[in-house]
This record gives C-alpha cells, structure tokens and sequence, in this order.
C-alpha cells in the first residue's frame, strides 16, 4: 500500500475499509467504497452482494450485522437493504477538509515514473480542423493529470510531415501551384491543391505516377527540389499550427514529426530482417501477425522501396524507449487507428521488446458533422481556427450583453470561448463519437464551461466584495462549516477523481467531477450568507469560498480551461 499522506476523502475511506477487514477477515483492498445513489443516505456505501456468501448471510443481512457490530470513530454506519452506508461526524469532515485544502500537496499523488504522451499530431500542408481538437484536448489533458499526480510527463506532437500524401501533394503542386496564393493564404491553397488530386486521381492514371516520383524522391534523401518544396510546407505549417496550440494553452516538450526518424528506418528495416519476422510478397516487406490472432499482416515497405506509417512508428518506438525508458507511452489517436496500432505494436512483441507493453493507445470517437464525417480530401473541413473563432465572438456578444462595463473584455471572451470549447469536448465519454454542433458547443447555460468558469468569477467577486484578507485554515474555526457537508464532501472528493481520472485515461471523469462540485458551490453561497454573517462565520464561509475558487482552478487548469476572475 501507499504509505504516503491522505488527503480529502480518501483518509475516511481507508479507516473504513481497515474496520470492514478486520471484521470480515479480508485484505483492505478487497473492498471498494461507492458513492450512495441517495447522498442523504451517508458520505459512502459498501455493496455486500460479493461478501454475502462467506459470511453466511444474504447481502442485507450482512448490512444488517455490519452496521450493528462495526464501531468506527467519528463514522456511523446504517444499513439499506444490501448497502451498508457511512457518514462522516460533521465536525471531523469540516476539519479534516478544511485543513487539507489548506496544503500544498492537497491532491497532488505520490505517483513517479515516467509518461510519455503523443498527442495532436495534425498533418502538415492540411488546416487543423475541428477533429484535431479531440486528440489535442484529450492528449493534453492526461498529460496534465499524470503531472499532477507525480510522473515525469514527456509530451510530444508527432507531426505528419511524411509519407506517400506529401507525394500527390507535390505532384499537384508541381501542376497547379501558385507562388502568389501560397504566399497569401498557404494552408487554405495547399488544402485546395490536395483535394483537387484527389478529384482528378482516378481520371489521370499519370497523377499517381507522378506523386510516386515525387515520394520516393523525397525518401532518398537527396537534397533536390522535392525535399525544398516539402520544407516549405512544413515550415508554412508549423507557423498555422502554433497559432492555434498557443490559444489552447497546448504545449509540447518535442516537436518530431515522422521526419525526424528518417535517419532510423533503414536501421528498423535491419532489425526487422535480424529478428527473422519479415516476409516478402511481390517485392514488399511484410511481417505476418496471425499467430498473434491479427489476420491483417503488417506491411513496412512498399514494392516500389518507399517506407509507411507503419514503419515510421516502429522506429518512433524504438527511438523513444532508448530515449526515455518510458513507465508508460501514451498513444492519443482516434479509434479508427487501432488495427494499426495493434499490428506495429505486436511487431515489437515478436521483435523481443517486451517494453512494447508498456504502450497504450488511447482511443477515442470521431467528431462528425451534422452530414457526416470531417474528410480533407473531399474538402469537408471546418477548422479549429474558425471554431475558437466564432466561440470568441459568441462570447463577447454575451459579455457585452451581461456585463458591458466589464473591463478586457476581450481577453475575458478569449478565455471563455476557447474554454467552452475545450470544456465542450472532454465532458463527452472519449470513445464516443461527438456530434459537432454550434448550439450545443456554444450554450452558456447547464453542464458548460463558461459555467464553471462564471462559479470562479463569482467566488472571486465574493472575497474582493469581503475588503479583507482571505482567512487561512488556522484562523478560522472549521466546526462554522459542519452545516454545509455537500460543499464539503464535494472538496474533498477531488483526489479521487484525479486519480479515477487517470486510471481510466477519461478525461470526462474529471469535467463530471467539476460540475458536481461547481453545483455544490452554488447551491452553498445562495444558501449561506456569506458576508456579514458574524465574525467567526464569515470568516469560515470566506475560507470555503476560497477553496471552492483554488479547487475550481485547479481541476479546469488540467483540463486546459482558462478560469477569468471577472465575467
């Protein structure tokens, strides 16, 4: 077990798993506390289905017996049919929530080993569309998470700045570029060039020759015309791109696209050969993976000599465990991806790298449009620039409205776009396909970020409104806050959502979490008079209200949304 400090809830949680155990003769970590479906029943329940038969009982009779016989300080514990629920002394939970919030490390885990995360990962000459924001959002998220409860987190964003695509997009190039419309808008004329190819392609065989050369130009090596123009590309790119991490609050310890392993694919190729698993068909290198119930082989160079994707990420992989021994390597990228993560990582399996199973692919459903999927090549793009755009504009529209002498107003419409935005996307199970839609992305009202970042605002209003240095847990008298156990309960229950969070790589986790805790807040300073309540009073609901602020913060800090002080 986990000698290290607990915090919040999960001190009360342990006690009571200690006296479960030494009463049913089991392991502490035998038993899993839930939260009551009623929260007026207790602070936590114990489900007695699966300790039912070893005691001889049914489930409420065991729940029965256990609330009877277990004598628990400062806890009682009551039974409800096959659930045995627990609540916390009053006293004891406004004191022992009050001063952890109080500590630095209040949340922060005891975790180490390292975590690398790759993430984003857009396409070079292509805009960043309103997809890319799932795997940007997400990706960056869990690298917080993982932060925050203790690894070292290397965060990279493995660019597509490689392979057979940059072939046509040169080729169309070649054919139709525009100095002049490259200069003035690059992304949007290279985007137009791509899906003219791909209009043109089946009509004009001499097309997908010509993108051939060109990749296989590019691979060799030489420094020619090919490779310039993919620089050019690249460089236009990066610049997009920046732009728009820099408004998510994005960013990354290494920028490597799969260019940066060129140097590494003959020595992969060699290995590949070295372990005896590749096999040629008709001038192709493959690795076959049905022994490992993958009917799909695994194809790492084309008859014409050129390299994959495949083959890049199993260099990326190699590449990165002789770098950083990783404790676990994060793969963010859709659901769509996993045939192919599941092949070039059972290649480094039958490779002898049993490092491969430290890696995970982190899946997650596609965000479609209301027609359909997002597709580059048929020109069905709406961008992730246009999108925080026109959430800005909402925004400030809203500000104006509710609060026009508000000042930075601009700036406070950045934060609040943007987040809704973010907030929007993880509050959404990650496997699940979104439906992209501006009514929903952009409501101020409900299950929001702009209403989670309004509860900041309005703690914030609340302890300028007070004139006065926010007290600190030693100056307050925490048995004030013993009438307000759902604020309480709620503050204390944010390790664990930090760490379900993680656990479950489910970002969502935590923004439900959120929510739940911004609606405690709101239902607590509409309830409680806070300001010119008596002395002591006063002083302990300033204290909760500057919890509720710090823990707000906090958690919409992870999940990449900005918290404005005034709206």
């Amino acid at each position: 077990m986990n000698n290290s400090p607990l915090y919040g809830l999960d001190y009360f949680d342990l006690q009571i798993r200690q006296a479960l155990a030494d009463s049913l003769n089991k392991n502490v970590e035998d038993f899993k506390l839930e939260r009551p479906r009623d929260e007026k029943l207790g602070d936590f329940a114990l489900p007695c289905f699966r300790f039912a038969k070893d005691a001889g009982k049914n489930p409420a009779e065991l729940a029965n017996f256990l609330a009877t016989e277990l004598v628990i300080e400062n806890t009682s514990a009551n039974a409800a049919g096959p659930f045995l629920n627990f609540t916390i002394s009053r006293d004891i939970l406004a004191e022992r929530i009050s001063r952890d919030c109080e500590s630095k490390n209040y949340a922060d885990g005891q975790l180490s080993g390292r975590v690398v995360v790759e993430y984003s990962s857009p396409n070079i000459a292509k805009p960043m569309h309103v997809g890319h924001l799932r795997s940007t959002a997400i990706g960056a998220c869990l690298g917080r998470l993982a932060s925050k409860l203790g690894h070292d987190v290397v965060r990279i964003n493995h660019l597509g700045d490689w392979g057979s695509q940059f072939g046509k997009l040169v080729a169309a190039w070649q054919r139709w570029g525009d100095e002049e419309q490259l200069k003035n808008a690059p992304i949007k004329h290279l985007l137009d060039l791509y899906v003219r190819y791909h209009q043109l392609e089946k009509e004009d065989e001499t097309l997908g020759q010509e993108a051939k050369v060109a990749f296989k130009e590019l691979e060799s090596g030489d420094d020619n015309q090919t490779r310039a123009t993919w620089k050019t590309f690249t460089e236009l790119s990066l610049s997009e791109f920046n732009r728009t991490f820099t408004r998510l609050g994005c960013d990354f310890d290494f920028v490597r696209g799969e260019s940066w392993y060129e140097d590494k694919l003959d020595e992969t190729l060699n290995w590949l050969e070295e372990c005896g698993i590749t096999e040629e068909d008709e001038g192709a290198t493959l690795i076959k993976l049905d022994d490992h119930g993958i009917k799909t082989p695994c194809l790492v160079k084309t008859s014409h000599g050129t390299t994959l994707y495949a083959t890049r990420d199993l260099a990326a992989a190699r590449s990165r465990w002789s770098e950083f021994e990783f404790e676990r390597m994060l793969y963010v990228f859709g659901g769509e991806q996993t045939l192919h993560f599941n092949q070039f990582s059972t290649v480094l399996k039958k490779g002898g790298c049993d490092w491969a199973e430290r890696m995970e692919h982190i899946p997650f459903g596609m965000i479609r449009l209301g027609e359909g999927k997002l597709s580059t090549r048929q020109g069905r793009v709406l961008t992730l620039e246009d999108v925080l755009d026109r959430a800005v504009e909402l925004a400030l529209e809203v500000i104006e409205e509710k609060n026009p002498d508000l000042a930075n107003k601009q700036d406070t419409a950045e934060m609040v776009g943007v987040g809704a935005v973010i907030f929007h996307d993880l509050k959404h199970q990650r496997q699940k396909d979104v439906i992209f839609d501006w009514k929903e992305v952009l409501s101020f009202e409900g299950d929001t970020g702009p209403y989670l970042q309004y509860t900041h605002a309005r703690c914030c209003a609340i302890l300028r409104k007070a004139d006065r240095p926010t007290p600190n847990y030693k100056q307050i008298d925490s048995k004030e806050l013993a009438d307000s156990p759902e604020l309480l309960i709620a503050l204390g229950r944010y390790p664990l959502a930090l760490r379900e969070a993680w656990e479950k790589r489910e970002p969502m986790v935590l923004a439900t979490y959120l929510l739940k805790l911004g609606a405690a807040g709101n239902f607590f300073y509409k309830d409680k008079r806070v300001l010119g309540s008596g002395e002591a009073t006063e002083s302990a609901r300033l204290y909760a209200i500057d919890m509720l602020r710090r823990i707000l913060a906090d958690g919409l800090a992870i999940l990449g949304v900005p918290t404005p002080n005034e709206m």
